[in-house]
């Protein structure tokens, strides 16, 4: 099955199943990471969850980087940056795509994490480098389904071609045979930067300076709230209920829910920090009740 018929299953999506990010990855990824770009260069940068972050409402979506594509011209050399836990399978592919058809030279430098699909789209590039602390992770397709015997059977036979497609795209990458490939996604493998490079996932291994960047508060401690919950078992369905609620009683909140500008940023901060701290206590309760 070819990727574009791949993209076109977007409309079958079961009833029953919803993505969502591996907790794992999630909690792995450290959002505040960047990288110092020289300025002359062309650049993408996929520093967030693959397809709409609905915390921020942004994210990295198959339209932005098209856009930033038309921007930067069809002929040019193109680096992307890549420090992401993952995400939507579909616009990781539809990525893949647009980065696999740019006429320039794409290189992708990988200096956090490319886990789950935003590995789909690293192994896009002509020539992919990793820094030596940095990893891929690979593994098979992560959803949250609910039903009977049958639904899920036909969850998991929907779910299989997609599996093939990542190890194909991983064993083309590398070179290396696909029932490797899928055996390193069944084992959900993290791979630092020389075993990228040893298997071929990527070129070389570069020394390449970052930051933490000065990400928005709200947004980062949404985000470390979105890792608790995970952990305590919780589906996204049910994680963005709970997110919702918090986000209404912000220091700052407006009656529309979304946070506002008080001018006491420093004192907004420790409230949420509080509440916060409270909320990631409740995960963990809730972690402990589901685990015993």
């Amino acid at each position: 099955m070819s990727l574009s018929q791949l993209l076109a299953m977007r409309a079958t999506v079961p009833k029953s199943l919803s993505m969502d990010l591996s907790p794992i990855a999630l909690n792995a990824w450290n959002p505040g990471l960047r990288a110092e770009v020289a300025e002359q260069e062309a650049t993408i940068s996929i520093m967030d969850v693959i397809g709409y972050d609905w915390w921020t409402g942004e994210g990295t979506t198959a339209k932005r980087i098209a856009g930033a594509l038309r921007s930067i011209g069809a002929e040019k050399d193109v680096t992307v940056y890549i420090n992401s836990p993952g995400g939507d399978l579909f616009e990781g592919l539809a990525i893949h795509n647009l980065l696999k058809d740019h006429k320039g030279k794409v290189t992708v430098k990988i200096i956090g994490v490319a886990a789950s699909a935003a590995s789909v789209i690293a192994v896009a590039g002509d020539d992919v480098q990793i820094a030596r602390a940095a990893f891929y992770m690979v593994h098979n397709s992560w959803v949250v389904a609910a039903g009977n015997r049958h639904e899920l059977r036909d969850v998991a036979d929907w779910l299989e071609p997609f599996d093939y497609a990542m190890a194909d795209l991983y064993a083309e990458r590398s070179g290396e045979d696909i029932k490797a490939m899928q055996k390193l996604m069944d084992a959900e493998s993290w791979l630092a930067g020389a075993q990228s490079v040893e298997l071929g996932l990527a070129d070389s291994i570069i020394d390449i300076k970052t930051s933490e960047g000065d990400a928005d508060a709200q947004a980062s401690a949404l985000k470390k709230m979105e890792v608790a919950l995970a952990r305590a078992g919780l589906s996204r369905s049910d994680r963005r209920s709970l997110m919702n609620e918090f986000k209404t009683s912000m220091p700052g909140a407006t009656g529309s829910g979304m946070p506002g500008a008080t001018g006491n940023t420093a004192g907004n901060n420790a409230g949420l920090n509080v509440q916060l701290g409270g909320l990631t206590s409740l995960a963990a309760n809730l972690s402990a009740s589901l685990n015993s």
